[in-house]
């Protein structure tokens, strides 16, 4: 591996070209095991795929093992067969999910997810249709849709607006967008799905978390001291200017480089 100090020192071409290198490293098969996107690969019907996803992400928060065995968790009491149950359970069918728990998603906001999307799927065929704005440039409008239709029931829980988080207040939003990247991109490499036709890659945020912000930072592609939705957007928008159609897929790239080789572990920022 080229050390730290060199690559700084490299103009963007250059580090476009270091980048893409990590995209070939880790936008392979490999990499669905350890991470959360192994939840929704367990299924093949495209809204088995976008509710296990959905739950993937929201819950994608702490050790990976750890959040890979509670979705494993979660499915395995909706029967692996999430959008069935989704719309055919039973209030019987529920009462195993009041027992789970993941960091500050409880029982409540499990048993409002599993509401909000019986009733979403009883009127539309997929989720797309919650983030899709047409002619939007980003998928800021679309998140702030999504987190709109999501709470529309009357009795949605004001706690459980926190897992399901929007730009108009500032979040980074990397979970969903996240999300939107494994449903949205569609390449040879077998890890994102690329199951939703209306949205584009070249709409996609890059997901700023902990990883992906040290490293970027590293690479000088962000320079605001704070890390929020204009933050992510800074980080896009220096991406696009390597790949303008597909900026989202260097994400790969710096989440390897962050906690598989330990740039945003050991580096100063």
């Amino acid at each position: 591996m080229k050390s730290r100090k060199h690559v700084h020192g490299k103009k963007w071409e250059t580090i476009r070209d270091f980048l893409n290198e990590k995209v070939e490293k880790y936008n392979r098969p490999g990499f669905i095991e350890n991470d959360p996107v192994s939840i929704p690969h367990s299924f093949r019907r495209k809204q088995d795929i976008e509710i296990a996803g959905l739950f993937a992400a929201v819950l994608a928060w702490g050790q990976r093992v750890t959040i890979i065995n509670k979705c494993r968790q979660l499915m395995g009491m909706m029967d692996n067969d999430p959008y069935k149950f989704m719309l055919n359970h039973s209030e019987k069918d529920l009462r195993p999910l009041m027992d789970f728990k993941h960091r500050t998603f409880n029982a409540t906001d499990t048993l409002y997810f599993v509401e909000a999307l019986r009733w979403y799927y009883q009127h539309h065929t997929s989720l797309e249709d919650a983030f899709y704005v047409p002619g939007a440039e980003t998928i800021e409008l679309g998140l702030n849709q999504f987190q709109e239709i999501f709470f529309s029931l009357e009795d949605a829980p004001r706690r459980t607006r926190k897992h399901i988080p929007a730009p108009i207040r500032k979040s980074t939003c990397k979970r969903l967008a996240m999300y939107l990247r494994w449903m949205v991109r569609q390449d040879n490499c077998g890890v994102d799905f690329g199951v939703w036709k209306r949205i584009t890659p070249a709409q996609l945020v890059c997901p700023c978390d902990l990883h992906v912000d040290r490293t970027a930072r590293q690479l000088k592609l962000i320079r605001r001291k704070q890390t929020d939705w204009e933050t992510a957007l800074e980080l896009t928008t220096h991406l696009r200017a390597f790949d303008a159609a597909d900026p989202v897929k260097y994400d790969f790239a710096l989440f390897g480089l962050g906690i598989e080789e330990g740039w945003s572990r050991h580096v100063k920022v």
